[in-house]
């Protein structure tokens, strides 16, 4: 598509559209890209969290399956403009935010994902501490060992973003398939030093009556939700590369719910495993592969983890907030550019600190998440399908004075419902008489946001230009 009207502080060739001839992604790109997101160590730890908190295993598993189905929803409704538009999340968002307020919910996904990139990065380097501690056990002796591990995951992690999207691409597809064979293999062969799979999966809750189950199910349920709804907001990143609707759709159902109840089992198990063999049950992989006395089975294993960990990160949690830091200042700011400053701000986030523990990772993190992302979520669905009936005018998102300049190139009622939103979702941290609200915050969040957003915005579509 080309643009003939474009305002150069909202235009760099990473944000312009894609057109359909240079739309390589077919169904087996989105769904390897699932299965190569989905295979990471803190979906592993999504199940083992949930069990250490009281589910059985069949519970906890589960309550994943079920929060990847609602979440895969508001994924599928996103992914659409970007396909259709060929345009990324920060331009998307411009058309319900306005050409310049659409950095606020950018900046605020981009937060997050630079949260998630630094989680990401610490356990990757973690990994690698646990290769070097099997090859060289007088690493152990150095306290710097692990940090250093940790810089040298995070600029590996620097030299495939700045190589661009292709790489992205060829990671995904090439590191799927190996990754989740790894995964089976190391499932069958853990469980057979355990006894057999019945040992294994014994695991039952630990809830007394149903009420008890509730109360750690509700706010557990949205952390699942929570995991992917930074995809969520910008699927369209990935879509716009798609050949057709249909492979984007078909490559996304098939990927991301099969994927993460697969790897999420294989948490369950191998954990539980650890309990039969260790006498404790090892939450992190990591660590209960630097148990083992067999070198070479668990250098293979470290390294299937470290490529899951790698693709994972690259794909989520880095090419968003790149777009994203770019569309601040198109101009100055490249895709290469917004990766370099996900990567700094992530280290200051402190990642090791956000995954301290499962309560930390599960109730803090992932829905404290939920909390500012689903309220954006509601106002950009809401934007798209009820109040432009999926009708953009694409030249407009990249100049000054068009259909999405509202204030001064702020959409006033889009800022107030997102703060409403928020505002709703977090109350219940403040008042424990409502705490369901934070328990459920990224469902309150997306219906108050969408629905103020939805009822102080014109109801028809634009006119097309």
């Amino acid at each position: 598509m080309e643009l003939t009207r474009i305002d150069p502080s909202l235009y760099n060739p990473d944000l312009a559209p894609i057109p359909s001839e240079k739309r390589s992604w077919g169904t087996y790109n989105y769904a390897s890209l699932w299965v190569a997101m989905s295979v990471c160590i803190p979906t592993y730890m999504l199940a083992s969290g949930l069990i250490a908190g009281g589910m059985g295993w069949i519970q906890a598993v589960l309550t994943i399956l079920l929060g990847n189905l609602i979440v895969l929803i508001p994924m599928l409704l996103n992914a659409h403009a970007g396909t259709r538009y060929g345009i990324p999340f920060p331009v998307f968002v411009r058309a319900s935010f306005g050409v310049r307020g659409a950095n606020v919910p950018a900046i605020l996904r981009a937060l997050v994902a630079c949260g998630w990139f630094g989680i990401q990065t610490w356990i990757g380097g973690q990994a690698i501490y646990s290769m070097l501690r099997i090859l060289w056990p007088g690493a152990a002796n150095f306290p710097t060992s692990s940090w250093i591990c940790f810089f040298l995951f995070w600029a590996i992690n620097m030299l495939v973003i700045w190589r661009g999207i292709e790489t992205i691409k060829f990671l995904e597809g090439v590191g799927a398939p190996f990754m989740l064979v790894v995964g089976l293999v190391l499932l069958f062969w853990i469980t057979r030093k355990a006894g057999g799979f019945g040992p294994v999966l014994h695991t039952q809750s630990k809830f007394h009556n149903t009420s008890e189950f509730v109360r750690f199910f509700i706010p557990a349920l949205t952390g699942m939700v929570g995991f992917w709804s930074t995809v969520a907001l910008n699927i369209p990143d990935f879509t716009r590369y798609a050949k057709s609707q249909r492979a984007q759709m078909v490559g996304q159902a098939l990927g991301l719910p099969t994927a993460m109840t697969l790897y999420s089992f294989i948490g369950v198990a191998v954990t539980s495993a650890s309990a039969v063999i260790f006498g404790e049950a090892i939450l992190d992989p990591v660590v209960l592969l630097g148990r083992f006395n067999q070198p070479v089975v668990a250098l293979i294993a470290l390294f299937a983890l470290l490529l899951a960990t790698l693709n994972t990160n690259v794909a989520a949690n880095v090419v968003s907030p790149s777009n994203d830091f770019s569309n601040l200042r198109p101009s100055l700011i490249s895709f290469r550019a917004g990766g370099l400053i996900t990567g700094f701000v992530g280290i200051l986030m402190m990642p090791w600190k956000l995954i301290s523990d499962f309560s930390s990772y599960i109730f803090g993190w992932l829905v404290g998440c939920s909390a500012l992302l689903g309220p954006i979520a509601g106002i950009m669905i809401f934007d798209y399908y009820l109040v432009r009936r999926r009708q953009l005018v694409v030249e407009d998102l990249y100049r000054r004075g068009g259909a999405y300049e509202y204030l001064r190139g702020f959409n006033p009622k889009a800022i107030v419902a997102l703060a409403v939103g928020v505002a709703v979702a977090l109350m219940g941290l403040a008042a424990p008489a409502v705490r369901w609200l934070y328990d459920y915050a990224w469902f309150i969040g997306f219906v108050v946001s969408g629905g103020v957003y939805f009822l102080s915005m014109p109801k028809q579509a634009p006119l097309l230009k």
